[in-house]
Order: C-alpha cells, then structure tokens, then sequence
C-alpha cells in the first residue's frame, strides 16, 4: 500500500509516487467526474482522450519560465441554447449595463453644486485647543434616538439641526418615526385597551401609521391623509368589542417574541419622549403634545416603580443627578447610591453598650468619639461608616486581598496593634479572625512551594478532623488549631530562615511556636516535623559560637544565642520522650547543653540577663530530658560545673539582697539534680511482660548511686540557709523555688538511697534520724511554719475560687493558664503561696515515714497544726467547686496533691498510733471529697485512696463509740415500733465494718481506671522515669469519678443485665448489690455530706435499678433489709422535701421512662412484694408529676391488684397522696372507672383506694364557679352515675368520704350523714336526674 505524501517532500518525489501508482494500476480512491460545456459537446475534440481516464500531471510540454502577465483577452459570453442573444444587442453592452462593480459607480462623478450652499467659518476660541467633548455634557434633556448611533453621529446630527431652520410644529408631527407609531398602536394589552376605551380618543389629526414613503412628493401627503381619513371613520364606525376582537385576532397571529419586542420598544421609545418634552402627564394617564401629534393613552409607557422609592421615605441627599445617558445608568438603583452620600453625624452620647475597638493605620486605639478628616483614609463603607479607623475583623479581611499592597498594608496595622500591647498576648487578638481567618492566598505560594512535601505526607501529617472541616471552624473550638490549619508553621519558617526580621519579630515568632507546641502533643509534633523549622532555630539562635554582645540592644538576634529557642525546645520535649529523644539525637543538643552550662552565665558573652536566662532554661532542658532518663551521659561531663555551682549556692543566698534570675537558675540546677537522682535509683527496671508497658520502657539510665552519692552534703547546707530565712516573709518570698527544690532533691535522694540493694539500710536509717532531729523536727516547732499552715484557705483555689477565676478577655476555644489580674501574691500561683513549699515538705515527711517506721508518729505532728486542720474543715464544707478551665485545672492538681499526701501522712501515722475520733472522722470526710473531686492525670491518686483512706477502719471512729446503737435508736425515735421494714439500721452497719475488705474489693473492681492512663500516673508520682510517657497533663473536661460513684456497681449492674438478656450470674449479682448497698448505708448515716452532691431523686432511681437487674436480686433478704434501710432514709422528714422527681436528674435521661419500666417490671415480677411496692408508690404522691400517675391508672392497671402494701408500713404520710384535691380530669376519669369497674379495691391495694376515693369525692362535690363546663359536665356525670352505683359500699365511701386516716381498716374517716351543703346539692342534681331521666355522658 502505497503512503501519503508527507511534508517536505519535493515535487520529483510527487511524481515518483504517481509512476508508481500508475506502474501498480490500482483503483485510485476517487473518483474524477468531468461536466461536459453547456452546449453538450467537448471542449476540445481534437485532444486525444487520457489513459484510463485519469488526471495525470505532465510537465513536458510545460515551459521553464512563467508566463508573462499580460492582459487577458475579453471574455465574451456564449449563449444557452435555450436563452439565444438577442440580434440587436451586443451581450458586452448588456453585461456592463448590469454590472454593479465599484468601477462601475466610479467611472461617471458628479459633484454636488455648492453655489448656493452657505460657508460658516469656525467660531475662535481663547484655547489653544478646541474643548474635549464629553458623553455627559449636552446630553441632558435630548430625546434618545430609536437606532444605535455613535457619539460622532449624534453631536453631528445635532449640529445640523441646530444651523437649520426650525420647521413648524405641523411639520413636526407629520415627520414621525413610523416605527414608533407603529409599536405603540399594536403594543397595546388587553388591560390597556380596556382603560384606553372608555376615553373614545381616537379623534386623530394626522397620520400616525401611514406616512406615504414611496409615493410622488406631490401626492405622498394628500394620499396618507386620505388613508388615514378613512381609517378614523371605519375606528368610529366599529364598537369597542368589534374593536378588541380584531385586536385579539391580530396579536394572535402575530409571533409572540415580536409582540414582546414590540411592547418593549413602544415603552422605551415613550419614556424618552416624555422625557423630551420636559412635562409630567396628569395623573399618569395622558401627555399634551403640540401641533398634531396625536394624544396617545399612556398606561403602557408609564415609568418603572420598582427603581423609585417609596413614597414615605426620605429622598436621597446625593452629590450628583444621575443621568441615563451615563454610562451603565440606564436603570438608576437609588439604593445601590446611598455609600454616595455624605457621612452620618457621628455619635456623641455616652453609651454603656459594648463598641468595636478602631484602630489607625499606625495600629493606635481611636476613641468612638473622635471625628477625624475624610482625606487620613481612615473612614471606608462599611459598619459604623461615620467613626473612623478599621475593626479587628475588618483588618483580617484586607488580609485576604488580591492586592498585595493592601494584605501588607493590613499585617502592617495588625503588627503594631500587637506591638503596642493593645491586646492579650495570649492569641486572644485571633478571636477577630474567626470569621476571616488568615489564609495564604494563590498568589503567595511561590514562596512555599519549596516547602511542601509530597501530598501523601501531608495528609498524613494532618488529622481528619482537621481535613473535613475550615480553619474558620476549627478556630471557634480551638483557636490553635485553627492557626496550624492556616500553613503557620511553614511562614514563621520563611520568616525567621529568608526574611532575617529584627529581634522583636524573631522573639515574637519563638513565642507564637512555643505557645503552639504547648497546645497538646499533636502541636509540638507538628512544630517538630515542619521542614528546617527546628534547624531554623537551633542553628540561627542557639550557636555554639558568636560574636561577643554589649549592652545595648543589638540589631539581629541571627546567629546569637536566644533563650527563648532554648524555651522553645523545652517545651517541646515536655510533650513526650519520643520527642525528647528525637531532639537530643538528631540536632546535636548535647554539645549546645555543654555550651551554655559548663561556662558560667558572667564568662557567656552576652548580656547579663540574658545570659542568666539562657542557662536558666538549658538546665531547665535538661531536666525534661532527665526526667524521661536521657541525657545522663552529660553528666559524667558536666559533674565538675555541677559541683562548683553547688558549693557556690549557700553564699549566694547569704547576700542580703539575691538576684531573682540566679535564684532561678539554682532552683533549675537542683532540679535536675532530683531527676539524675531519681534515675539512679531505677537503674534496673522489672521487666515487663505487657506490651504496652513495654513500649514506655527504654534503655537503663547511665547514671549510677555512686556518682549521685556525694551530691546529699551539698544541697543540704543550702536547704538549712534558706530555712534561716523563714522567720522573715519579705526574705522567704525572695528566695522563690529554691527551698522547695532543695526538698524535693533530698525526698528524692533518700528514696533512691533506700532502694539501692547493696546498701545497709542502717546508714540511711540512722541519717534519717539525724536530719529529722537536726532539721525537721525543730522546723514543725517554729511560728513561722503555723503561719504558712494558716494561709492555705486563703491561696486555695477550691476555698477561694476568685483567685484563679478566668480572665475578662480570656476566651473558651484558646486553652490559657491566664487568670483575672494575673497571679496575685495571695493565690496558688502567686509569690506568697505556701503550697509550694509545704507540698515538697509532705512529700518528703512522706517518704520518710515510708522508710523508716519509727519517725512516722513524730513527723505526723504536723498533722495537728490548726492551719491545716482550719483547712481541712473548709474543703470538707459544702462549697462550690470553680470552674474547670486551664489555669483552675492546673492549680487544682497542686492543691489536690498536697491534700493527697496529707492524707497518705495521716494513714501511715494511724496504722502506728490510735488517732482522735474528730481528727479520723474529718481526715475521712477529706478523702471522701478528694476522691470524687481529682481530675484526670490524677489516677494514681485515686487508686491510693480507694486502697487506704477511703476505706480504713481507723478512719471510722463510730463503730468502736456506739454509732451503730445511736442509728437504732434514731430509727426507733422517728419510724416508731411498726415503721421499720427490716431489721435494726445499726446491725447493718455494724456488719458492713466487718465487710469492709470485701467493700473496697469490690469498688476496686467497679471503679477501675484507664489502665494506661494509671500507669503513666504512677510512673510519674512514684518517680519511675522509665515509664513516664509525657510531662503534659490530659485535658480536664470533668473529675476522674462521677458525683454517684458510690452507686457505681449498682449502675453497672443495671447496665450489664440490660445488655445480657439471659441474666447474670446469681453470686456475683447479690454479693456486688449487697458490697454496694452497705457502703451506701455506711455513707448516709456516717458521711452524709459525701452524698450531698447526689439529690435524692437520684438515690431514689440507683435504688430502683436494684430492682431492675433480675427478678430474684431484690427477694434475697440482705438486699431487702439495706433497700429498706436507705428507703427509710430517703422518707425522713428532713430529706423528703428535697425529693424532687421533675427536674434533671445526672445520670438519666427521664424518669418517667425509668418510672415505666419500673411498672412493667413490677407487675411482671413483684408478686406482690411490700417492698418493691414500697418504691412504686412512692413516686405517686400528690406534689410530683401527674404523668407518672397516668402512667399506672392508664397503662399499667393490672399492677394495683399486686400493690398490697398495707397503710401501716407505708413509709411517708398518706395525706402526701390525698392532698391537694386532683385537678386533672383524666385523670380523676381513670380513678372513677378503676374503682367502679372493681380493678382498684381495699382488699388488695389499700393505699391507692384511699387516695383514689377521696380524690374522686373532692371531685364530686367541688363547687367551683370558675370550672370549665367541660369539668362542670364530666362533675354532673361523675356524681350522677356515683347516685346510682349498685355496690352499696363503694357508693357509700365516694359520697361519705371525710378525711385521710391511717389507723382505720379503709384508711379514712366517714361523714355519719351528709354535710347540709353536700345534700342539698345531692338532691337538686338527684330530682333533675328524676325528672329527665340518667342524663347521657
């Protein structure tokens, strides 16, 4: 098959591939048809015809120049046959007499004869130019043409008509636009014609439609005066109706679009000739024309109403008129014009509402009063229009602009309103960017581009949360996540890596990182894995090597060592040792440690207090690292500096007046003395065979006891400098957090030292005793320690809940450790606080009694200070926890710590020696409320207290003085010798003492905790470094155990029978309930105040979900005499007030629907036990809700013949049922019918008779006038069919009834006869009745 020519072949190819096409004689795949001449016969016979009869290209007989370009000869035409010439015509002559060509036009000119034309030479002007003509000047008042004409050719025209005469008005008239005229008479409507008909206006003058064009000139105007004549008399001659039928018959043949396009001309064309004339139509209706210009209905021309305003509103104050010969003003929208008006009056008055904060655009707060000129730029269209300077919200949207100008502009404004420390340093100024949050816009991603990573990484970099929803989003629930969803981390790189910004932007950025990876461990790691972000920071600002820095403030901070990078990296080892490792690994922290502690802060070449700090917060750093068990290796290399800065401590503190940045620095020092310390003494972890445990070991800590061992006699001499210093308060807030870390540092030596399994634990021992009798123990003597026990109440958050109350400005979704005026003296946080101190003095005391046995009972004296006891009893009292936010969560662990280990001192020192029942009692009192208040991260905790306080005899005093005798006794005073249900309250408790082993065993079980969440808790507090996962504390959104937690085991075992339809198993169920009901017991006749938190109503619903769990749980006799013991208790008189069933209860959802299946379990399964319809009849009193009384008459009616509780064990007064009278005919209808149908008797539920019989009767006989006659109807009914009652005694009890009486059989009194009123009444309704007959109900 041959190819296809391709380009760049020549013309020898092209014949080349002819002769091999011709050379193949294959069928070519078109086929050439050949027209013969019109005449049918060839052009040239005399030619030989071609081979095969194709078209063949031949270049022989071709000559090898061009031809020359000579004129053609002239081309005659050949006749058709069937068209033959005529003989007297030349066909040349015709074809030029019919060719239109331009020659043709051009080949004869002449020129227009101007004798008689007037010249008018150009008027002189005093300009060197003439005037530029503008679109708006001289087009006011000008009728607008019906054609699209240009500019050039309307002010031309305009010229003409101006140098011309002036024709008269007839002429005017009779020289319309047909067009126009034509539009308007056929673009009339129905509506219209129907308002034009009425007016017989069609008196015409002249033609309007016919105008003669294309007749003589002589007779075009009489001829289209004669046509119009008979027009007018056929329209006169017609009747309306004839006159709208042909209209309709005429619109309905023509298109309906020309109609439309019609109609819509004719408006147009109208409005601007009404506008030409320069008069307003009266009415609206009609227009006066001059001359002989018709008078036209104009209802279709009238003007638009939906671009005017409305007829009360103010017209618009506008600078300017606008024309609709402008520019896009065709149609005027005088509400799009208003931003065109001058500014309102600015607002003067005082207002007390809150305002939007303005600012300049050097970022200064205007005040709202302030009246500024137009021309500063200060004022824009938008809210508050008339007060100048831009709002916080407005500044972020100019960020988002496409105009570069304007985003530098704004981040220039919003710069130096942060510079000025107008606003919280806290991100609070982000809450104005919630709604405008600071995207990176397309046209600043060149910058970034280098920076962004496969997009597979980056999606697994960011969380789901995060992808799904807008930063806008994320930063109403968390204003940090919004931030790192905006492309932060990669911009403060630039910045600090490209831009070299000055020191207060550099140190600005580390605070923005630092306060980003403080967030939560996904921040820091975000922080962390930013590409070159962190080798940004390590290699610009933490240099090994610089040039020397004066005093004054330097120009860059590139390549100068900075603390608050040393900050920064701190910070982000705290959110885990993983991250910790990684730091310390792979960006050579070591040799930096090195560098900024082995050379003291003076030899650093830097300024002074920044030298201070830089070490400060590198030692500060290395305690994070140690404090996971890394970085023990700097040790061994840094011991020498360690040492000298030691020895050089106590003549420091001697100086009358210390420096506050040494003494941190000292404080920093000693800190990670206590964390090597702690490491050495974990040098060999227990394996674990737990995989999660595993995973938080890592390698033995290279520090060893013998290298830690010599470090005792040095801080020792500093704790007894500064203790010198107690005496004097001013002194002792000097010294800051060097006391309690030299505390801390012994507490954790001598625990180590006591697990060392090569050491003779006399040698601690003995140094124990000699550091109790030297050091101790003449400090618990001193005044000066009572003062410090006397200020906890005033510090502490929980008793003082105003000292860490959130701060104004402080904002919900922006987590801050901020609190209203900062940290005064007096607050947890403040330089004042003892807790500090005191905690590291409990801890040590702690571990020290631990140790050795014998200084248990000494050092427990501290347990009787008044402070602490004045303390205890305000924390005990029921007082109103703060408000969980960021700084009251973090203040609240430390209190609740120091709390914790007083309560651990006061356990260890009573299993040696008989504490006082008052001082047992309240130490209990305390563990019950710390228990149900920690928070989360406070697990370990919770899990000592359930092993020791909470549930140790010694801290229950009252079953060795007669508590259980005092409860029978109480019973008997109040319930009477018939009121008890069970056997003696004081038994019970007497046997729950017995069983308290079983009890915490139990709640151990119930009460369990995340048990990585407790691993990590306890690695932490026990200082097992090994397993300690992250120094950030989890988020606290409620304490670690509920408010009931008492009724937890009950809870769960509602909740596990619910969700395992065959039942548990017996054993476990009763011995659970019966562990859980005791305590219960134990707690509402001994620790009421532990249950203040859980209202009645709920107790009332844990103590149904016993009777839930199976249907043989509540017969075992140990269940039913505790369940009647604590019903017993919720139905005294001082409690059953408070017992309130329509309100929220925690916990659940409705009790109603608890309520209801509660009856369907009861008449499914209760067999009519007094007990169990102890509890159904409970709810049914007179002041709770009537819906749980429907509940039973309406839906659950089978359930009375079991409800059998006789009125003597009932365990609240009957008048509770019966008083007040019932009001709601529903259901006082149900109680009617359940006892005439017999379904409600004596016999088998004597309660609910009594009270449905008395509420029927005060029914009856209520003689209201005020009643409804929907109640007076159903009272008729209800006391006629009461009359006519068959059974004798029901009749008698309904109409008899007197008062509530539980001593009687029937439980209520009878009147011996009717009261006169009653009567009478009865025998007025009784002789209608007789007289007409049972009235129909």
């Amino acid at each position: 098959m041959l190819s296809r020519p391709k380009p760049g072949e020549s013309e020898v190819d092209l014949l080349h591939f002819q002769s091999q096409f011709l050379a193949a004689g294959a069928a070519p795949a078109v086929q050439l048809v050949k027209k013969g001449s019109r005449s049918g016969g060839d052009a040239n016979p005399d030619r030989p015809p071609l081979q095969d009869h194709r078209d063949v290209v031949m270049l022989d007989n071709l000559p090898d120049l061009p031809p020359a370009l000579v004129p053609a000869p002239p081309k005659r035409a050949r006749p058709s046959p069937g068209h033959p010439l005529p003989e007297h015509e030349d066909p040349e002559e015709r074809l030029n007499r019919h060719d239109k060509h331009i020659t043709a036009v051009l080949t004869k000119i002449i020129e227009r004869d101007t004798s008689s034309v007037a010249v008018n030479l150009p008027v002189p002007c005093g300009v060197a130019f003439p005037p530029v003509f503008h679109r708006s000047q001289g087009r006011q008042g000008k009728p607008a043409t019906s054609g699209k004409r240009s500019i050039f050719a309307q002010e031309i025209a305009a010229r003409r008509a101006s140098e011309a005469k002036v024709p008269p008005v007839g002429e005017v008239a009779s020289t319309l636009d047909p067009p126009e005229g034509a539009a308007a008479c056929e673009a009339l409507t129905p509506r219209e014609q129907g308002s034009q008909l009425p007016w017989n206006s069609y008196s015409l003058q002249g033609p309007h439609l016919v105008t003669g064009k294309g007749l003589k000139s002589q007779e075009a105007e009489q001829e289209a005066q004669t046509i119009h004549e008979e027009n007018v008399a056929r329209l006169q001659a017609m009747a309306p109706e004839e006159i709208l039928q042909e209209q309709q018959r005429l619109l309905a043949q023509l298109d309906p679009s020309l109609v439309a396009f019609l109609r819509s001309h004719s408006r147009t064309c109208e409005q601007a000739e009404e506008k030409a004339t320069g008069e307003q139509r009266p009415g609206g209706h009609s227009a006066e024309v001059t001359g002989e210009e018709p008078i036209m209905p104009t209802s279709a021309s009238e003007p638009r109403q939906e671009d005017e305003l409305e007829p009360g509103a103010p017209a618009l104050a506008l600078p300017v008129t606008p024309q609709k010969e402008w520019l896009h003003m065709d149609t005027v929208e005088l509400e799009k014009l208003h931003w065109t008006q001058d500014l309102p009056p600015l607002q003067r008055q005082q207002t007390q509402e809150r305002m939007q904060a303005r600012f300049s655009l050097q970022g200064e707060l205007l005040a709202p009063s302030v009246d500024l000129p137009t021309h500063l730029g200060l004022h824009h269209h938008g809210e508050e229009a008339e007060r100048a300077g831009y709002s916080l919200q407005e500044l972020f949207h100019l960020t988002r602009s496409q105009v570069s100008q304007q985003r530098a502009l704004a981040l220039h404004v919003l710069a130096q309103v942060i510079g000025r420390e107008l606003l919280d340093s806290t991100f609070s100024w982000y809450h104005g960017a919630l709604v405008f949050p600071l995207m990176p816009s397309q046209e600043d991603k060149e910058d970034e581009d280098e920076d962004e990573g496969p997009p597979a990484e980056k999606a697994k970099r960011k969380s789901p949360e995060e992808g799904n929803r807008p930063p806008s989003d994320l930063a109403r629930h968390d204003v940090i996540k919004g931030l790192l969803a905006t492309n932060l981390l990669p911009r403060l790189r630039y910045l600090l890596e490209v831009t070299c910004p000055g020191p207060s932007v550099v140190l600005d950025i580390l605070a923005v990182l630092i306060r980003l990876a403080r967030h939560s461990l996904e921040s820091a790691t975000r922080v962390l894995e930013c590409p070159r972000l962190i080798e940004t920071v390590i290699q610009e600002f933490l240099p090994t090597s610089w040039s020397p820095m004066g005093v004054r403030p330097t120009l860059s901070l590139h390549r100068v060592p900075c603390a608050p990078a040393m900050k920064l990296l701190r910070v982000l080892a705290s959110a885990g040792r993983n991250i910790a490792a990684r730091l310390l690994s792979g960006f050579d922290l070591r040799s930096r440690l090195c560098r900024f502690i082995a050379e003291a802060p003076q030899d650093l070449a830097l300024p002074p207090e920044e030298a201070e700090t830089l070490s400060t917060e590198a030692f500060r750093l290395w305690a994070v690292a140690a404090s996971y068990g890394q970085g023990g290796d700097l040790y061994r290399e840094l011991y020498p500096v360690l040492t000298r800065a030691l020895q050089a401590v106590p003549k420091e503190l001697s100086s009358p007046s210390p420096q506050p940045l040494a003494l941190q620095r000292t404080a920093s020092l000693l800190t990670v003395l206590t964390q090597l310390t702690l490491a050495a003494g974990n040098t060999t972890p227990e394996p674990r065979s737990d995989s999660a445990e595993a995973s938080l070991s890592a390698t033995p800590s290279s520090v060893t006891w013998t290298q830690v061992s010599g470090l005792q006699p040095l801080v020792e001499p500093c704790l007894r400098q500064t203790l010198k210093l107690l005496p004097s308060p001013e002194m002792w807030s000097a010294l800051g957090p060097v006391p309690t870390a030299c505390l801390l540092f012994l507490d954790a030596y001598y625990q180590a030292w006591s697990q060392q399994p090569g050491v003779c634990p006399g040698d601690w021992l003995q140094d124990t005793e000699r550091l109790s009798e030297e050091l101790l123990l003449p400090l618990l003597s001193q005044p000066a320690l009572g003062r410090l026990w006397g200020s906890l109440g005033c510090c502490s958050p929980l008793c003082n809940p105003q000292s860490c109350a959130p701060a104004t400005e402080a904002l919900s979704s922006l987590v801050s450790l901020g609190c209203t005026g900062g940290h005064p003296p007096l607050s947890l946080a403040g330089s004042a606080s003892p807790f500090p101190f005191l905690t590291a003095l409990l801890s040590l005391f702690n571990t020290l009694g631990w140790i050795h046995k014998g200084l248990c009972g000494q050092l427990a004296a501290v347990l009787a200070a008044p402070g602490l006891q004045s303390y205890f009893l305000q924390c005990v009292a029921p007082v109103a926890a703060p408000r969980l936010t960021p700084f009251s969560t973090w203040a609240l662990r430390h209190e609740y710590h120091l709390q914790y280990l007083a309560l651990a001192l006061a356990q260890r020192a009573a299993t040696l020696q008989p504490v006082s029942a008052t001082s047992a009692a309240l130490y209990h009192g305390m563990a019950l409320a710390l228990l149900s208040r920690l928070l989360p991260g406070s697990e370990h905790l919770a899990h000592e207290l359930l092993l020791s306080c909470v549930f140790r005899l010694e801290f229950l005093p009252e079953r060795a003085s007669g508590g259980p005798e005092a409860a029978d006794f109480s019973d008997r005073l109040s319930l009477g010798s018939g009121g008890d249900l069970g056997c003696g309250r004081g038994t019970l408790l007497a046997q729950a003492c017995q069983d308290l082993p079983s009890i915490r065993s139990c709640y151990l079980t119930h009460c369990s905790l995340a048990r990585a969440s407790l691993l990590a808790s306890q690695a932490l507090h026990r200082g097992e470094l090994q397993r300690v996962p992250a120094l950030l504390l989890p988020v606290a959104k409620e304490p670690l155990l509920p408010t009931d937690w008492p009724f937890l085991p009950l809870i769960q075992l509602y909740h596990r029978a619910s969700d395992s339809p065959s039942g548990l198993p017996p054993a476990d169920t009763v011995g659970t309930a019966m562990r859980a009901l005791q305590w219960v017991l134990v707690l509402e006749s001994w620790r009421p105040q532990a249950l203040r938190a859980v209202p009645p109503a709920a107790r009332l619903a844990r103590l149904m979900c016993v009777f839930l769990v199976d249907s043989e749980l509540f017969r075992e006799t140990p269940i039913q005499r505790l369940v009647a013991a604590l019903l017993a208790r919720l139905c005294q008189p001082e409690v059953l007030p408070n017992l309130n069933l329509d309100c929220p209860l925690p916990g659940l959802t409705s009790f109603p629907d608890l309520y209801a299946n509660f009856l369907e379990h009861f008449e499914a399964v209760s067999f009519g036990d007094h007990l169990f319809g102890a509890l159904v009849l409970l709810p049914l009193q007179r002041r709770f809700s009537v819906t749980l009384r429907l509940a039973l008459f309406g839906e659950h009616v089978g359930a009375l013949r079991a409800l059998g509780l006789p009125l003597t064990q009932l365990p609240v007064s009957l008048e509770n049922y019966t008083a007040p009278p019932e009001d709601n005919l529903a259901l006082l209808q149900l109680y009617f019918r359940a006892l005439v149908t017999g379904a409600l008797q004596s016999r088998w539920s004597p309660v609910l008779y009594a009270v449905a019989v008395a509420h029927v009767n005060s029914f009856i006989f209520c003689q209201d006038p005020k009643s409804l006659d929907e109640v007076k109807a159903a009272r008729r009914s209800m006391l006629q069919k009461t009359w006519l009652l068959a059974d004798e005694g029901l009749r008698q009890h309904l109409l008899h009834y007197k008062l509530p009486n539980s001593a009687l059989p029937e439980g209520f009194e009878l009147y011996p006869q009717l009261p006169p009123l009653r009567q009478q009444y009865l025998q007025k309704l009784i002789s209608g009745v007789l007289q007409n007959g049972v009235s129909e109900t």
